[in-house]
This record gives structure tokens, C-alpha cells and sequence, in this order.
């Protein structure tokens, strides 16, 4: 075990000698330009970009999947006493239909919370007298398609001349589709960062390679090879690009925090069902180190490439 542990130290002061010299042939100061600025605005906005692409991913999968088996019945008709009878004849009669999970009539009390924001009303006679259809909550065993809502309209329109059967997935439709929107333009939000990190860093990475080129040419003279040099500027570029991804990350996720509690004050069930898990977290995470491996692989292969060119 001794052995094995003065073999490694020795391999690694090895190294940091190696490193050292290499860095000494290109002096360059240490997180001294824009470039972590630049690379943690990039990281901060890519964070905030997939974070609500996430968010956006969560809330379609959990809306679809509720209402994916729900059916809305409404009686519309004038006149309460009639509303009401076929209310019941049409929850009589989906109580023994087949494939239906549960019914449930919704109480004069919810339906007038739910008109009183938008009337300016208040429960009692005044809500009564306005042509609200009663409404029943319906519930399938499986998923609410043409077939299923169709045999269902046939079954309840027998015993319920003016009722209505509408699967809710039908309602939800353009949300979904503004859902699905918005995902899209995070995901080329996310591209078009990504195509600016590369090419800030190559922008930088050639800026730096004309402010040394005389030193470069000496050095090839010298016997230094052209990984050597691009060791140098690859190593600095790690280490603005992991100082930036640190603080972007946590500018993002600072950011995205507000964002939550914003869309959680709003109160609404779909908002609050689109939070984050430790997965989508996880991932978010991962932002900076690929970062990092960008910003590097590309002032890699930008170096490696007008060095080619140079000599």
C-alpha cells in the first residue's frame, strides 16, 4: 500500500509540474476577462430555459392523465325544476352504465363559486335564476375517446333530452397545444445558447491565440507540440467556464425559485402540479458540467485547428 501511495503522489506532482511549465509558456490570468460573465449568463438562462421546460413537461403530463377518463355532463335548460329532473335521470342512468368509474352531480354551491367570479353574483335566488346547466362529474375506467363518450351521449340523452356530454380532454385541447409551444421554444431557447456559448468561446479562444502568437511560434521553435498549446488555453478555459457555471447555475436557480412562487400564488391546481423532482433538479445540475465540456472541447478543436493553419 505504500508503494501504491508514493507511486501516485509521484504522479501527481508529476503532473502539476507538467502543468505548471505548460503554463508558464502562455502566462494567462485567471478568471481576469469577460468570458465567466459571459458563460454564467449563458448557463443562468439555459437553467431558467429548461427548468420551465420541465415544469411545462410535468403539468401536460399530470393534466392529461386526470382528465384523460373525465366526461362533463351538463343539463342545459331554463327552467330549475326540469334542469334538476333530468339531472338525476341522466345521473340514474350513468350510475349502471358500463365502463364508468364514478358520477357525481356537482352541488349548487360550487357552481355558484364558480359563477360568482365572473357575474359578480352571490349564492341564492339571483344564481338560481340564471340559466346555469347543472353539471355531473363523470369518471371512466378507461380513456375518454369518441367511441366511449358517443355510447355514452346515446345512453344519457334517452332519459336527458337537453344534456351534453363533452369529454374535458376536448376543453384542455389548446392548452396543450400552448403547452406543447412553449416546450418547443424552450428546447430552441436552449440551442440557441448553446450555439452562442460555442461560439463566444471560439470567438475568445482565436483572440487569444492572435494576442500570443508570437510567443506560440518561439514555443513550436522550442520543440513544444501543438497539444501542449492547446493544454494551455483548454485548462484556462475550464477554469472561466466552471467559475461561470457555478454562478449561472445559481443565478438560475435563484431565478427559477421566484418564477415557482409566482405561478404558486396564482393558486390554480394545473400551476401547482408542474413543480420540479429531484430528477428534472438533477438534471438541472448537469447544466454547468456540460457547459464546461463545451467550452473546453471547443477551445480544444479551435486551437488544435488555427494552430494547423498558423505554422
Amino acid at each position: 500500500m505504500t508503494v501504491v501511495a508514493d507511486l501516485t503522489n509521484g504522479l501527481r506532482g508529476e503532473w502539476r509540474e507538467r502543468a505548471s511549465a505548460e503554463s508558464r509558456l502562455l502566462p494567462q490570468g485567471k478568471l481576469s476577462g469577460p468570458m465567466p460573465w459571459v458563460i454564467a449568463i449563458m448557463i443562468g438562462l439555459t437553467v431558467v430555459a429548461s427548468a420551465s421546460g420541465l415544469a411545462l413537461r410535468n403539468t401536460a403530463r399530470l393534466a392529461s392523465a386526470d382528465v384523460a377518463g373525465g366526461v362533463t355532463v351538463q343539463i342545459v335548460n331554463g327552467a330549475p325544476r326540469e334542469r334538476d329532473r333530468q339531472a338525476q335521470a341522466a345521473l340514474e342512468a350513468l350510475q349502471g352504465a358500463p365502463g364508468v368509474a364514478s358520477a357525481r352531480l356537482v352541488p349548487q354551491k360550487e357552481l355558484d363559486a364558480l359563477v360568482e367570479p365572473w357575474l359578480g353574483t352571490t349564492a341564492g335566488d339571483d344564481v338560481n335564476a340564471l340559466p346555469v346547466p347543472a353539471l355531473i362529474d363523470v369518471r371512466l375506467s378507461g380513456t375518454a375517446d369518441k367511441t366511449s363518450v358517443s355510447a355514452l351521449r346515446k345512453q344519457i340523452v334517452s332519459r336527458a333530452a337537453d344534456a351534453r356530454v363533452d369529454a374535458q380532454a376536448s376543453w384542455l385541447a389548446p392548452v396543450f397545444e400552448a403547452i406543447g409551444a412553449l416546450q418547443w421554444l424552450a428546447g430552441g431557447l436552449i440551442a440557441l445558447l448553446a450555439f452562442a456559448t460555442v461560439a463566444t468561446v471560439l470567438l475568445a479562444t482565436r483572440n487569444a491565440l492572435s494576442n500570443h502568437r508570437t510567443t506560440i511560434e518561439i514555443v513550436h521553435m522550442l520543440g513544444g507540440t501543438d497539444a501542449q498549446i492547446a493544454r494551455i488555453f483548454q485548462r484556462s478555459m475550464a477554469v472561466d467556464a466552471a467559475a461561470g457555471g457555478i454562478g449561472g447555475l445559481f443565478l438560475g436557480v435563484v431565478t427559477t425559485g421566484l418564477l415557482g412562487r409566482q405561478f404558486a400564488a396564482l393558486g390554480s391546481g394545473m400551476m401547482t402540479a408542474g413543480g420540479l423532482g429531484w430528477t428534472d433538479w438533477l438534471a438541472i445540475c448537469c447544466i454547468p458540467v456540460a457547459g464546461v465540456l463545451l467550452a473546453v472541447l471547443t477551445a480544444r478543436f479551435s486551437v488544435l485547428n488555427a494552430l494547423k493553419g498558423m505554422l
